[in-house]
């Protein structure tokens, strides 16, 4: 393996965390909670930016390992993960609590695949194929946990 391919299959797997035996997305889910905190310490003005930038790196990331490993989405590709629960967390407000429910959400609507997550999984190949579904969880968790905050169901 060239060293260009090791470092997409490292990026890919969240730094080897996708290699874990058991629960790899939710471990790669873990590596996304240190994105969040990038995200909320830089500008305002880039998260958005900062956002799609990431978006469009996975995608990327997520097709070059496909094909590298010869496998059609691995669980060993945890970038998904992580970009999902960054959209989970972008306009949320940080606490334990948001931090906690966020993961928990997310790891929820990851495994359940409810509509429309699933559709996007079954639809996209490839890079797109991996990453879309987590964003779409990612989204239905943003809006669970903002009626979450809403009615402040935290204590």
């Amino acid at each position: 393996m060239t060293f260009k391919n090791k470092v997409i299959i490292f990026v890919a797997t969240g730094g080897g965390l996708g290699k874990i035996p058991f629960a790899p997305g939710t471990f790669g889910t873990f590596a996304g909670i240190l994105f969040v905190f990038i995200l909320k310490i830089i500008n305002p003005a880039y998260e958005t930016f900062c956002v799609v930038t990431l978006i469009v790196f996975a995608i990327w990331i997520a097709d070059e390992a496909e094909k590298i490993l010869k496998q059609k989405d691995p669980g060993c590709i945890v970038i998904d993960e992580i970009a999902g629960y960054v959209v989970t967390m972008v306009s949320i407000p940080l606490s334990i609590y948001t931090i906690i429910a966020g993961f928990i959400l997310f790891r929820f609507f990851d495994i359940i695949k409810p509509f429309p997550v699933k559709y996007f999984e079954k639809k996209f190949k490839g890079g797109p194929g991996i990453v879309l579904d987590d964003l779409v969880a990612g989204l239905l968790s943003a809006f669970v946990l903002k009626i979450f905050i809403k009615f402040n169901l935290f204590i």
